[in-house]
């Protein structure tokens, strides 16, 4: 590619992103290009979310092409109405309103940066949702301990998949914030260990430990070595053949399949996944008398509306009632 952008994709190559061009993109002209590679490289800052962006209008766009759509600006709010309608035979609400989000955001940025003229997506309505309860599967008290127990601990795998899984608990972490932590992230304070998180939106949390949770990082700590390395990646892959650990970073699919992998070795049959554990700590907190807004303050969450969807403690009323329908 001759034009500017093309330096600017070669970068772009050599960075997470790991965007391609929509061909209604490619063949929209520079400044298009760059517009539309900017928007990724330099709005979305958070991997997930850039990721599910990018998927969206990678989708809408191709889609569009096969339409019979020849020019980017000649998408229209018809366009996306009656994608975002195709799409809600398949997809989740929240994933739908979550695409036309990701549309909305990358048409406004066309147009402020006068590729467009009109955002085709502002006036399209998305799908009617609203959550009270979240979808995340939570274990009893009772089943989190019994995972945590049925670890093996005599290796570095099974000292790290303990204290990930305490951590996520008992700190109420996310386990995006879980895996970006450094060694370092775990310190001393007031005689006291605490954890420190950084959460979306580069948000920093710092949390006491919960004394099991302090043990659980001693050890870890301690068994691997990794006290001496405070700059390193404090959940990390194992070595194939040797058992030790890498200095490479656990991943997210690594650890959900470690979880699931942990589960199923324990006897739960839950169908669980990296977030039921932060659902976990949440509800038996507020179980055992905790509040709902200092619950909010653990999770770093900025509204109790959030923290109610990991709250789980009607369940166990609804279920109560549910053995009253005797026949």
């Amino acid at each position: 590619m001759a034009d500017g952008s093309g330096a600017v994709i070669s970068l772009i190559s050599r960075s997470p992103l790991d965007l391609t061009l929509p061909v209604l993109v490619s063949s929209a002209g520079e400044r298009a290009r760059l517009r539309f590679l900017e928007f990724f490289a330099a709005q979305i800052r958070n991997p997930n979310t850039r990721r599910a962006y990018a998927r969206a209008v990678s989708d809408f766009l191709s889609w569009c092409a096969d339409f019979g759509v020849t020019e980017l600006t000649g998408v229209t709010p018809l366009h996306v109405a009656t994608w975002i309608e195709f799409s809600g035979r398949t997809l989740s609400a929240p994933s739908v309103k979550q695409a036309l989000a990701a549309l909305r955001h990358l048409f406004d940025w066309l147009v402020t940066g006068q590729v467009l003229t009109l955002n085709p997506a502002a006036s399209v309505r998305g799908p009617a949702h609203s959550a009270r309860v979240g979808k995340t599967p939570v274990l009893e008290a009772a089943e989190a301990r019994a995972l945590l127990d049925s670890i093996d601990v005599s290796s570095p795998a099974g000292l790290r998949d303990r204290a990930l899984i305490a951590l996520m608990v008992f700190s109420f972490a996310r386990i995006g914030a879980a895996l970006t932590m450094r060694v370092e992230d775990v310190f001393v304070q007031n005689r006291r260990l605490w954890v420190r998180l950084r959460e979306k939106g580069g948000k920093q949390h710092v949390m006491p430990c919960h004394h099991t949770l302090e043990d659980y990082l001693h050890a870890y700590l301690d068994g691997t070595g990794l006290a001496g390395e405070p700059k390193g990646w404090l959940f990390r892959t194992i070595q194939r053949g040797t058992g030790q650990l890498s200095e490479r970073r656990l991943e997210q699919s690594d650890a959900h399949a470690m979880v699931r992998r942990r589960a199923k070795a324990a006897g739960i049959e839950t169908a669980i996944g990296n977030h039921t554990f932060r659902a976990t700590g949440v509800t038996a907190y507020l179980k055992n008398g905790g509040t709902l807004e200092n619950a909010a303050a653990m999770a770093n969450h900025a509204s109790t509306r959030t923290t109610q969807l990991y709250d789980r403690r009607r369940e166990d009323i609804s279920l109560d009632e549910v053995e009253r329908i005797r026949v």
